[in-house]
C-alpha cells in the first residue's frame, strides 16, 4: 500500500515541476514576443517616415491619371502681369495752341488726319493780330526810313558835308530800327508760327511737328482765350504704355526691363523708359512708362491692353521656375512632386514672384528634377489616401 501511494506522489510533483518551468517558459517566450513587436513597431515607423510625402504609381498608372512630367525652367527673374493703357508717346506729342484770344476762323484738319510739320491747320481772327501785323509794318517802315537816312548822311559825310556825329546818330537811328522790325517780326512767328493767315487781323496757326491729329478740342466759330489747345498731335510710330505699379513692385522695375504688350490677335514688346520716383497722389501707385514701335499702325491710343512686366531680381539666370499648376499645398506648406523611381515625392519648396503662368522657386529644387507639371493635385489626392491608410 505505502509502495504505491508514494509511486502515485512521483508523477504528481514531477507534473507540478513540469508546470512550473512551462510556466516560466512562456513567460520568456512572451518578454520576446512583446521585445520583437516593440522592435517590429520601431521599424515599421522608421520605413513610414522614409516613406512620408511619397507616392507609389507605375508609368501605366501615371499615363491613366494625366500626370505630364517635365522639368523646371531656369531663368529670369519673374514678371508682373496687370492691364495697360495705350497712349502717345510724351516725346512725340504736341499741343497745339492758340497764342493770342480770338475767333477761330479756319481748321484745315480732323481727328485722325495726318499733318506735316509747318502746314497751317488753323487761323485766328483778332484785333490782337491787327496790332502784331501793323507794329510789323510800321516797324519795317521806320527801319526803310532809318536806311535812307543813314545812306544820305554817309554820302555827306563822305562829300565832308555832314559832321561824324550825324553819321553816327543815323547809323544808331537804323540799327534801333531794324532791333525794333526783328522784334515785331517774332512777335507774329510766337503767335502763328509763319502761317500768316491771310490778312491784317488773322493769324494762321501751324504744326509745329509731323504727325497725326489725336485731339480736336474746338469747333469753328469758337471764341478761343489765349493758350487755348487748337489740336493735339502725335507722332504715332512710336507710342507709350502707361502702367501703374505697386510701390514693391515698382521697386524691382528698371528702365530698359521688357514688357510683353499682349490685345486680341496681337503681342508686341516695349522696353520701361520711366519709373516715377514718386507716387501719383490719386492712386497711390508709381506711374511708369513703357514705349513701342508702332509703325506698323497696330496699336491706337487709349486702348486697353494687357502687360508682363520683366522684373529686376537676384535670382538671374539661375532662378529656377516652375508651372503655377506644379504647385500644391501640403499641411500648410508648397510642394512640387518629384519624379522617383517608384513614383513621385512631395517635395517642399519656397516660392518666389510669380512670372505669369509660372512662379520662381527660390530653394528646394536644383532644376535638374523631372516634376509633374500637370496633374499634381491628382497625386496630392493620393498623398492624402495614403496618409489616411497609414494611420488607420
Amino acid at each position: 500500500m505505502k509502495t504505491i501511494l508514494m509511486g502515485g506522489a512521483m508523477p504528481l510533483g514531477l507534473a507540478l515541476l513540469l508546470s512550473a518551468c512551462g510556466g516560466s517558459s512562456e513567460g520568456g517566450d512572451t518578454t520576446a514576443t512583446n521585445e520583437a513587436s516593440a522592435n517590429a513597431d520601431e521599424g515599421g515607423g522608421k520605413e513610414a517616415h522614409a516613406d512620408e510625402g511619397a507616392v507609389t504609381l507605375t508609368p501605366d498608372q501615371i499615363t491613366a491619371a494625366g500626370v505630364q512630367i517635365a522639368r523646371p525652367m531656369t531663368g529670369g527673374a519673374g514678371t508682373i502681369e496687370l492691364p495697360a493703357t495705350i497712349e502717345g508717346d510724351p516725346q512725340g506729342t504736341q499741343v497745339v495752341s492758340a497764342a493770342i484770344g480770338g475767333r477761330v476762323v479756319s481748321l484745315t484738319r480732323n481727328l485722325g488726319q495726318s499733318v506735316g510739320r509747318g502746314e497751317t491747320i488753323a487761323v485766328i481772327e483778332s484785333r490782337e493780330a491787327a496790332q502784331l501785323k501793323g507794329e510789323v509794318e510800321a516797324s519795317r517802315a521806320r527801319l526803310a526810313l532809318a536806311n535812307s537816312n543813314l545812306a544820305r548822311e554817309q554820302r555827306l559825310f563822305a562829300q565832308r558835308v555832314s559832321p561824324e556825329q550825324d553819321l553816327i546818330a543815323a547809323r544808331t537811328a537804323a540799327t534801333e530800327a531794324r532791333i525794333a522790325y526783328r522784334q515785331a517780326q517774332s512777335q507774329v512767328s510766337a503767335a502763328d508760327g509763319g502761317g500768316g493767315g491771310g490778312g491784317l487781323n488773322r493769324l494762321g496757326i501751324t504744326a509745329p511737328i509731323a504727325g497725326q491729329i489725336i485731339s480736336r478740342p474746338v469747333v469753328l466759330g469758337q471764341t478761343v482765350t489765349a493758350d487755348a489747345e487748337l489740336y493735339r498731335i502725335a507722332n504715332l510710330s512710336r507710342v507709350s504704355l502707361a502702367l501703374n505699379l505697386k510701390p514693391e513692385d515698382a521697386g524691382r522695375v528698371r528702365p530698359g526691363n521688357v514688357v510683353t504688350v499682349t490685345a486680341p490677335g496681337r503681342q508686341t514688346s516695349a522696353r520701361i523708359t520711366f519709373v516715377s520716383p514718386a507716387l501719383d497722389p490719386q492712386t497711390r501707385q508709381v506711374p511708369v512708362i513703357a514705349t513701342l514701335d508702332n509703325r506698323g499702325a497696330q496699336w491706337r491710343v487709349g486702348e486697353p491692353v494687357t502687360a508682363a512686366v520683366q522684373l529686376s531680381g537676384n535670382a538671374g539666370s539661375s532662378a529656377v521656375r516652375v508651372p503655377t499648376t506644379a504647385i500644391q499645398t501640403v499641411e500648410g506648406k508648397s510642394v512640387v512632386f518629384v519624379r522617383t523611381a517608384k513614383g513621385f515625392q512631395a517635395t517642399p519648396v519656397t516660392l518666389g514672384d510669380a512670372a505669369g503662368d509660372t512662379v520662381i522657386v527660390r530653394s528646394g529644387l536644383s532644376g535638374r528634377e523631372q516634376i509633374a507639371t500637370t496633374g499634381s493635385f491628382t497625386l496630392k489626392a493620393e498623398l492624402g489616401k495614403g496618409e489616411a491608410a497609414h494611420e488607420d
